[in-house]
């Protein structure tokens, strides 16, 4: 099972208006939107996580954080603690939630070592960026989201701690309370220790940690040091906090009347309402996919008897099938108005509305070892960075 440690966090200091440093987490932010945030205000956390500039923006980013925590805009805390982190929000059906969790250290272990386990294959991605921005602030700023098998977490996290921070983004309110009471802390850490945790989201950030922390025992021939382990929320798995959306799919390097002819040996293809919410719901209800056309038009997918025997049960899995053999050219995105918007110019072939995948079928593929499609699952909210750093060991 993974180990879990408590860690003296990095915090901005009491009476800081956290909505004008906090940030969403940077693989979401365009350029325009680093921007917005740092010109909000100079102590906002994207001059560090997001350092813009020349070759030395890194060793500019470590210069900034060791100069805020000298001024002390950022504190650290006097001994290791823990971090309750809630958010609560209204989801699209219009029922609240409150997510809860705890941000904290999680074991970085090897490839296929047990303990921590991804659900989902990933893509190839530059990680030069975030392994270099490690090195030379030793710090993780930004944290994996992962998903506790184990019960019990959302009971042991129900009594609040002191209160260290709130801020609200986007209709979501987000709450960090420290937990610094040794029993407290052993207590909480003993649940999570019981079981798997799966990484929900932040493949990429765990697996530069490993690399970092590889680096940092090359160094110092040490593996006890604070890279041994990396920032990670974890929650438990269980349906009423979790808000999972789809990433559908974008094709380029084809014709939409091409693409007909690929996905029609495995699918059916039948006139669709227009793209709407309530589409959504219909896809899910008749467990149908929706091809959308740069005209605007929409058309059912309707997998054909016996296509996808073998196959597992996930929309990702179905068109990776259905499309082994063409030559299109798979992206992903996000949202229904972005998607319908982005056909609609005229930029790409087609896309291909997905429905969400469960926790169920999220849950039984970790347990069995296996990986989904990437881009699989969008997990919403999304965590902030900033308000909670955690320092690693330097390297020398």
């Amino acid at each position: 099972m993974p180990r879990i440690a408590p860690f003296p966090a990095i915090r901005y200091a009491p009476g800081t208006d956290l909505q004008l440093v906090i940030a969403p987490p940077y693989d979401v932010l365009s350029e325009s939107d680093v921007a917005e945030l740092a010109a909000r205000d100079p102590h906002n956390i994207v001059h560090v996580d997001v350092p813009t500039g020349g070759d030395d923006r890194y060793d500019a980013a470590a210069r900034t954080l060791s100069q805020w925590l000298a001024d002390r805009v950022l504190v650290r805390d006097d001994a290791p603690s823990l971090t309750i982190y809630r958010m609560a929000f209204t989801d699209a059906t219009g029922a609240a939630r409150t997510i809860v969790g705890v941000l904290c250290g999680l074991e970085v272990v090897d490839l296929d070592a047990g303990g921590v386990l991804p659900h989902e294959r990933t893509t190839p991605k530059a990680v030069t960026d975030r392994l270099d921005l490690t090195r030379a602030t030793a710090t993780n700023l930004s944290p994996v989201w992962g998903l506790s098998l184990a019960s019990g977490l959302t009971a042991a996290l129900a009594e609040p701690g002191e209160q260290v921070g709130e801020m609200v983004a986007e209709g979501v309110v987000h709450t960090v309370e420290r937990v610094s009471d040794p029993a407290r802390i052993a207590a909480i850490t003993e649940v999570l220790a019981a079981d798997d945790v799966l990484i929900a989201d932040g493949h990429h950030r765990y697996s530069i940690s490993r690399t970092y922390r590889d680096e940092v025992r090359a160094a110092t021939g040490r593996d006890d040091t604070d890279a041994e382990f990396t920032l990670t929320f974890v929650n438990e798995l269980v349906a009423d906090q979790l808000s999972i959306e789809a990433i559908h799919r974008v094709y380029t390097g084809t014709t939409i009347e091409q693409l007909r002819a690929d996905l029609s040996g495995c699918f059916d293809l039948e006139p669709a309402p227009e793209p709407s919410p309530s589409l959504l719901a219909r896809m899910v209800d008749l467990g149908r996919l929706v091809l959308l056309a740069p005209d605007g038009t929409a058309e059912w997918l309707v997998p054909r008897p016996g296509a996808f025997d073998g196959v597992r049960a996930l929309d990702g899995a179905y068109l990776e099938h259905a499309l082994a053999a063409s030559a299109a050219e798979v992206s992903y995105q996000h949202g229904l108005d972005e998607m319908v918007a982005l056909v609609g110019s005229g930029t790409v072939a087609a896309g291909i509305l997905i429905r969400p995948t469960s926790l169920e079928e999220i849950q039984r593929t970790a347990r069995e070892g296996l990986l989904m499609p990437p881009k699989s699952t969008f997990f919403t909210p999304k965590l902030r960075t900033g308000l909670v750093v955690r320092p690693t060991a330097p390297l020398p």
